[in-house]
């Protein structure tokens, strides 16, 4: 039996049209953006998502992690809301959609129940969590872990980046520390569409991922420390090189990697040397290592393998050296009720789909640990993400849009 919302869809080229609209501030160098989270940019674009939201006959609440909700009231205000998002913040060379469709596709849905004159009894709301890259202040997904109580806010807004500026501090300097404390709003389920950031769809010619599982992460930053010395007139028994050892240790985190295949993933992301002079041999490293995998216990022997075997390289080589964990998330199983509307939509709509785990962190990862989450995922060109050549088409945003507004529908209740 068909009802007279089975064949609804969103605006496409509505959606297209602000995506590009937003991925003109803070612009990249080669078509991407740079709209680290709390820069002036940053601020900049939640001011036009407040925008966008406002004239769409939301309200606007802040908290005081600085995440962003915009509420399209229901029929019934003491039923909790179904929240759909994700984050408006970048990478340094990111795209135009990684984090943004979700918030944007979130903001159409609520556009077109406006154009259809549809109501629903929850509320609806469209989230902008703060932080999620982890680029500029680390860990990622800070706002919406304080939010589900994995981190506790005074740490979270204690955390630098790298010219010393506090989380706390930069929320205040660009005004969007708000009033409402964190994690009192309360919600019945939450959404949220994202890009893939990877090749499985767009490979199998798929539109729409139904994410079950979330893959858990594990980061470690490990500091190395030698002795500086000229390369030239140093001999080679004598040197205590911090490199060689970062070296020693990429390659053992990417053997590690691949011991637990096809699943797991690691690799050294980010390394600073000091002191960075082409002629003085490394006297200290700091680099961090990434693992991830659906398993936790999988995760526990890489994390156990990569220190036991970075302490014996740098024994061997007399290096000194600190591991930090900086950041973890257990792997996540997403609701099933969820999932199944999610798959019900594709179904309905004439979107082929399949099961899939995401390799990367989300905010409703964290979000799953407080409320019923789940996923959508879209195809990405070549899977590529986190880079400026990040590529998506209108066909696979308004796709996933389109299950986003179903799924929405069903879990906020349509009146009438």
């Amino acid at each position: 039996m068909t009802t007279p919302t089975d064949n609804l869809r969103i605006n496409g080229d509505r959606l297209w049209d602000s995506l590009m609209e937003m991925a003109k501030v803070g612009p990249g160098v080669r078509g991407g953006n740079n709209r680290q989270t709390l820069t002036d940019a940053d601020r900049e674009g939640r001011l036009l998502f407040q925008r966008w939201c406002e004239d769409a006959g939301m309200t606007v609440a802040v908290d005081s992690m600085g995440t962003m909700f915009a509420r399209r009231e229901g029929t019934d205000a003491s039923l909790d809301p179904v929240m759909m998002g994700s984050h408006l913040d970048t990478q340094p060379t990111g795209g135009k959609y990684d984090g943004v469709l979700g918030v944007l596709g979130a903001l159409e849905v609520v556009r077109s129940l406006n154009d259809l004159g549809i109501r629903t009894r929850r509320p609806i709301e469209v989230v902008n969590w703060t932080n999620e890259e982890g680029t500029r202040f680390v860990p990622a997904m800070v706002a919406s872990g304080v939010f589900a109580g994995r981190y506790d806010e005074a740490w979270a807004k204690s955390r630098t980046d790298a010219e010393g500026k506090r989380l706390g501090d930069e929320l205040k300097r660009i005004g969007f520390e708000g009033p409402e404390p964190v994690g009192q709003r309360k919600l019945h389920a939450m959404l949220e569409l994202h890009i893939e950031q990877g090749p499985i769809l767009e490979d199998e010619g798929i539109d729409i991922g139904v994410v079950t599982h979330g893959q858990g992460l594990k980061w470690l930053q490990i500091t190395l420390t030698g002795k500086e010395a000229h390369t030239g007139s140093t001999p080679m028994p004598k040197r205590i090189n911090a490199g060689l050892g970062a070296a020693r240790i990429v390659q053992l985190v990417d053997e590690v990697a691949w011991s637990h295949a096809p699943l797991a993933v690691g690799a050294v992301g980010h390394m600073e040397v000091y002191p960075n002079s082409r002629n003085i041999i490394q006297g200290k490293v700091v680099f961090t290592v990434d693992i991830r995998h659906p398993d936790k216990a999988v995760i526990a022997d890489m994390d156990a393998r990569i220190r036991a075997g970075a302490a014996k390289i740098a024994e061997d080589l007399k290096l000194g050296m600190e591991i930090e964990e900086v950041g973890a998330f257990d792997p996540v199983a997403f609701d099933e009720t969820l999932l199944s509307r999610i798959r019900d939509a594709a179904d309905r709509l004439g979107y082929s789909r399949r099961d899939i785990v995401s390799g990367a962190g989300h905010d409703a990862c964290w979000i799953n640990r407080v409320a019923p989450t789940a996923m959508i995922f879209c195809p990405c060109v070549d899977g590529l993400s986190h880079n400026e050549d990040e590529e998506i088409s209108k066909a696979w945003a308004t796709a996933g849009a389109d299950v986003l507004l179903h799924a929405a529908l069903e879990t906020a209740e349509v009146v009438g």
